[in-house]
């Protein structure tokens, strides 16, 4: 489905920030398989930016800032990946990256990866119960998934949609910032 006011086809890239463009480049190309298909030194020496194709006319793009300060994580990206444990994090930050991986490959995939070194997280079978997993597929899975990091710890996942959504997917009203708990102050 499009929007009306604007003709959009999906991303044309989502840009994030690592430590280390060389190890990047090693991971995304030699252990997800995405090819590098453009790279850019930055103006005036402040670094570069590199983009990945990951199908589908997207993108994936890593700047490398010489004066970038280290991530904070719980702050800036999760601490762990789901089922592991603390995957919060801030207002405004890149919580993960969901590829779109084919249902028959899904675990293939997994086994892959492991092979390569990376660490994943169990299979997830997401649904609409109170814990929101099923141990079991079902129909009212609508997506399996896994999830692992990257080398500068940025939390990325493998899904594969299992149903198509209709209207009855649409059914929660949208929170405010006005529901939020407030962090505690150390000094509190």
């Amino acid at each position: 489905m499009n929007s009306p006011r604007f003709e959009v086809r999906g991303f044309n890239h989502v840009a994030l920030v690592c430590s280390d463009m060389e190890r990047t480049v090693d991971f995304y190309t030699n252990i997800l398989g995405f090819p590098l298909v453009k790279t850019v030194d930055l103006p005036d020496g402040i670094g570069q930016h590199f983009f990945f194709d990951v199908g589908n006319g997207n993108s994936l793009a890593f700047f490398w800032f010489t004066d970038a300060p280290d991530g904070v994580p719980g702050i800036s990206a999760p601490v762990e990946k789901p089922g592991f444990g603390e995957w919060t994090s801030a207002v405004s930050s890149l919580n993960h990256i969901a590829f779109d991986v084919p249902p028959e490959k899904f675990q293939d995939y997994r086994q892959k990866l492991k092979e390569s070194g990376v660490r994943v997280g169990p299979l997830v079978n997401h649904d609409d119960s109170p814990s929101q997993i099923a141990t079991e597929m079902h129909d009212g899975v609508y997506v399996r998934s896994f999830y692992f990091q990257d080398p500068d710890g940025i939390l990325l996942e493998f899904a594969c949609w299992m149903r198509a959504f209709g209207p009855l997917d649409v059914s929660h009203t949208p929170r405010t910032g006005a529901d939020r708990r407030k962090p505690v102050s150390v000094n509190d």
